[in-house]
């Protein structure tokens, strides 16, 4: 059943890239003219994003099947939950707005979610104690739809920063579209790294002295560009040796490693970043920008306000809500001040300040995009530096 479970998962990815190209392909079209032809393409991308969204559906059940248990235990089950969770957003704003607008960024997005939760263990595993509740369910699914449904509010207002700021000079604003963009390339960057050195069977296992002073092992799967304080190599498959360490004041379970894995994903985004720089030979939002020019932005605009609309009480619901109801019954406090629960309600400060601007002072248009952007960066940290590298009860392993 597992098998089944990451085919199905693999053949939704494959429907969402052909759903990207077909999206995309419509709205190069577009540029030229409007025809029936370019709805009927737009429809079969729809349709087969739809078609994707099902089969990962079919992904989840059969997981959930096979292991006994709801699949968001761990990194790969909730990151490729809150993938699906994206593309459920995408087709609900659709469903509002009849546009396919959404779709250039937002599948393109979760395939990127998706790609990333793979280079995670896939392996199943009992519950903790702690887990073994139904709040986890109710908790988890809800919080990963509200962040699905408010990253749909990041998507439109990207678009709305690409329409209308003016790419024809270098400024702030066109730095930090780039570096979104950058951001995103690192992600992917990220899994295709990890990919590449899984295949190789790459692995370089140290031995270290962690922050307990505990000597433990400590395995690579990538060249170790940084390496534990004071490690020594005790295998190896190759000959590739540290070229720093690690410092030593840094905590957390395997952090040199989670430390060289991201350093791995700056590197490697970078490059994918240049290598798109020099075949475009203008900044990647420059070359995107004239295929957009015939989008509304103020259609978009209202996407990404209507998207935070319905994801922030969601978001409220499940991460914040029901995770306190939860903590009582498993931890007998409401509260704690854990890593994960205190950047869930500064995710929740910051849609609540985001309304505030918008209804009370007006904030619409670029303000109010800029905002979207930085809403979905603190999910990202919530998401990838929460759970990864900061130690707390929530942190996945």
């Amino acid at each position: 059943m597992i098998n089944v479970s990451s085919n199905l998962l693999a053949s939704s990815f494959f429907a969402y890239f052909i759903a990207t190209i077909l999206a995309w392909g419509s709205f190069a079209s577009k540029q030229k003219k409007a025809s029936l032809k370019i709805k009927k393409w737009e429809r079969i991308s729809i349709i087969v994003a739809a078609l994707g969204f099902l089969l990962q559906i079919g992904y989840f059940i059969t997981r959930w099947i096979a292991i006994s248990h709801v699949p968001v235990s761990n990194m790969f089950e909730f990151t490729t939950f809150l993938g699906m969770m994206i593309v459920l957003g995408y087709l609900i704003i659709y469903l509002i707005y009849k546009t396919n607008i959404i779709g250039l960024f937002a599948l393109p997005t979760a395939m990127t979610v998706i790609a990333y939760a793979s280079v995670f263990p896939k392996e199943a595993s009992p519950l903790v104690p702690a887990l073994q509740s139904y709040w986890l369910k109710i908790h988890v699914t809800t919080a990963a739809l509200g962040e699905g449904i408010l990253t749909i509010s990041f998507v439109a207002g990207f678009i709305y920063l690409l329409r209308v700021v003016d790419q024809t000079k270098s400024s702030k604003k066109t730095f930090w579209i780039e570096f979104v963009i950058y951001s995103i390339l690192s992600t992917l960057a990220f899994a295709i790294v990890s990919y590449i050195f899984n295949a190789m069977n790459f692995e370089t296992t140290f031995s270290w002295v962690n922050e307990t002073q505990q000597e433990q092992e400590l395995v690579y799967h990538m060249p170790a560009i940084v390496g534990p304080p004071d490690g020594e190599i005790v295998k190896s498959s190759h000959s590739f040796k540290p070229i720093v360490e690690a410092p030593s004041w840094m905590n957390g379970v395997n952090a040199p490693r989670k430390l060289n894995s991201l350093i791995w994903s700056l590197l490697m985004g970078l490059v994918l970043y240049i290598m798109l720089r020099l075949l475009f030979q203008k900044r990647i939002g420059a070359k995107i920008q004239p295929y957009l020019k015939n989008i509304r932005p103020e259609l978009v605009d209202e996407i990404s306000y209507r998207s935070v609309i319905i994801g922030f009480p969601v978001f409220t619901l499940g991460a914040l809500i029901f995770a306190m109801i939860w903590a009582q019954e498993a931890w007998t406090r409401f509260w704690g001040w854990d890593p994960k629960e205190v950047w869930a309600l500064i995710t929740f400060l910051f849609y609540a300040a985001y309304l505030h601007l918008r209804l009370s002072k007006g904030w619409e248009g670029e303000k109010s995009a800029w905002l979207s952007v930085i809403g979905f960066v603190i999910i990202m940290f919530n998401l990838i530096v929460v759970n990864l590298v900061i130690a707390g009860l929530h942190s996945y392993a």
